[in-house]
């Protein structure tokens, strides 16, 4: 884990080589200012030398000053570091996230993914910090401290070692109990994240059907699991304070008395006992000492957690894209004729070999370049399936699918995708113009074309009612657009793209049956050589097609024109005869 995380530091390397070094040379001054202070006591103070006095009072300025100036050099440099830390790594995990297929991200929630790129990184930014500065800071205080009192008096310091292991002791056994709760607590924060956004994306439905009470009564559920497992993750974690003040609180009392008899016993004679600034400089290390424990339970808090977000970032980065581009591949597609050869289809592969039903099954078809067809089916016969692998939104579990002869998966994915255009069932726009957002479709397409795209897709009669025309601001999710406007803006995108192939999946359910018509008839004198493909519940919008397919349990139950399948699919007349009957519009 640690050796994958350490790659994102990056070009912040400087700043987290240079944040240790800072750190000890603070650490030593620390150290070195009670060793001066016994000597300004000693050899100044006591003995009545004024000349003494100002001597170490100037060095212990300069010390002071120089801790000073170390620290605050830190101070900028750790930050630095660990800000310039995260915010590669985010971007390593973001574009890790943009390569998935959609297998890949099926296996994480969006929940989980947003928690990592958020919470799970703060809390390894928060701990990197740590390492680059307390962690070196508050060991190498505790090492120079005990190093730095056995030269004071060795038998004073063995205090220290005896209390030592106990605290250890302590310490592995309060981690041990806390690391599970962390590693819970943070699958709690996927699930709350996952809440939210369901929430926040459906909020017109809550509303609509008066469910705030018991999106409240779900959130609360979940947010009161974080609390109970962050208080007993926090409430053992308590433990550490007390058990280092104890420790340490015991160390200050044993050397005091101890002390204190040394020097009566000694007559302020070091060669015999121990002088008054010796047992001063032993109070002060046995202070710099239970500090530097505090700061390390500290460490160990914090590294508890980072721990748990850690391992969950790595889990991720970790993943491989089950779609990738082959070792030479194809960069030029000839035609937009496509070929279902002997294809199957399973969402998981972990579920080859086991009962699990294909959502795809032995599908076999061919559609030459620039067809019209169109495909129908009940909910759930795997019309969307077939036209995602077209693109290589999924791989095939069985078989192949051939774009202008060739397997899509030796193409270059870029360029298949380029040439595949696709509006699905759930039409997506951005937060910005119009304009912006067909530009998804062809980021250097020009005003007219994008105005021909609008024309053939119905969508310019809407835009310019709006005061800004194309300039008019879509809010996030189109939220200020209808559905069958949201719906033509997302057909005139694809149509930017000029693409060899384009999938329409039930892309114009919200638009009335005229307006469907008129699309239909501009794809057919618009977009001769292009295939079309339009997966329909109402048979009116597909019934001039070329070739219509029958979708039925993820099989192809029949296929041909609209009038071969009114006289041999039963399937296809009861869907028919049952839209007529009720005024043309699929249930």
């Amino acid at each position: 884990m640690i050796k994958t995380l350490s790659k994102y530091v990056g070009e912040y390397k400087k700043y987290a080589v240079i944040t240790p070094v800072l750190v000890t040379l603070e650490a030593l001054m620390e150290i070195v200012i009670p060793l001066l202070m016994a000597q300004l006591i000693d050899n100044g103070i006591d003995a009545g030398d004024m000349g003494e006095v100002t001597k170490y009072g100037i060095i212990l300025l300069a010390a002071a000053v120089l801790a000073m100036a170390f620290g605050v050099l830190a101070g900028k440099t750790a930050p630095t570091a660990s800000a310039g830390f995260a915010k590669n790594l985010r971007q390593a995990l973001y574009n890790k996230v943009q390569e998935f297929s959609f297998a890949n991200i099926d296996k994480f929630s969006t929940g989980s993914i947003v928690t990592r790129l958020t919470t799970d990184v703060t809390n390894v930014q928060q701990a990197f910090q740590m390492i680059i500065r307390i962690t070196v800071r508050a060991p190498g205080m505790l090492i120079f401290a005990l190093i730095a009192s056995f030269s004071v008096n060795h038998k004073l310091s063995l205090i220290f070692l005896a209390v030592l292991p106990a605290m250890g002791i302590g310490m592995f056994m309060i981690i041990k109990k806390v690391y599970p709760l962390f590693n819970k607590i943070f699958r709690t924060y996927d699930k709350l994240n996952n809440v939210v956004q369901e929430n926040l994306y459906a909020v017109r439905v809550v509303k609509s059907f008066n469910r705030q009470k018991y999106e409240n009564e779900k959130f609360g559920e979940v947010s009161g699991n974080i609390y109970k497992d962050f208080s007993r993750a926090e409430k053992t974690m308590a433990f550490v304070s007390p058990l280092m003040q104890t420790c340490m609180y015991i160390c200050m009392l044993l050397i005091s008395w101890i002390g204190a008899r040394m020097i009566v016993a000694g007559g302020n004679d070091a060669a015999l006992g121990l002088t008054t600034g010796q047992l001063m400089s032993m109070i002060t290390y046995t202070m710099q000492i239970l500090m530097s424990l505090m700061m390390i339970s500290m460490i160990f808090a914090m590294m508890t957690m980072a721990k748990a977000s850690g391992e969950r970032i790595v889990e991720l980065l970790d993943e491989e894209s089950e779609i990738k581009n082959p070792a030479n591949p194809v960069t030029k597609i000839k035609d937009g004729s496509i070929d279902f050869v002997n294809t199957g289809f399973r969402y998981s592969e972990a579920d080859e070999g086991s009962d699990t039903k294909k959502v795809l099954d032995n599908i076999n078809l061919h559609i030459d370049s620039g067809m019209t067809v169109g495909i129908i089916g009940a909910t759930g016969s795997s019309k969307s399936s077939l036209v995602q692998l077209i693109p290589r939104l999924y791989d095939v579990s069985e078989g192949q699918v051939k774009v202008g002869g060739v397997d899509v998966r030796d193409y270059d994915m870029e360029t298949l995708r380029n040439q595949v255009a696709m509006v699905l069932q759930k039409n997506v726009l951005f937060s910005g113009t119009i304009r912006e957002n067909l530009r998804w479709g062809n980021e250097n397409a020009t005003d007219e074309e994008i105005r021909h795209a609008c024309g053939v897709a119905c969508a310019d009669e809407f835009i310019e009612k709006f005061e800004d025309g194309y300039d008019t601001y879509i809010e996030q999710g189109g939220t200020n657009v209808s559905g069958g406007q949201k719906q033509r803006l997302c057909i005139a995108r694809a149509l930017l793209k000029k693409p060899k192939i384009l999938i329409l999946d039930d892309s114009t359910s919200a638009v009335d049956m005229k307006t469907d018509a008129l699309i239909r008839r501009a794809f057919a004198s618009e977009l001769p050589d292009t295939t079309k493909i339009i997966i329909a519940q109402r048979i009116s919008s597909v019934q001039d097609s070329d070739k219509i397919i029958v979708m039925d349990e993820g099989k192809v139950a029949d296929c041909g024109t609209h009038a071969e399948l009114m006289e041999r699919s039963e399937i296809y007349r009861e869907v028919y005869e049952s839209q007529n009957r009720k005024g043309g519009d699929a249930v």
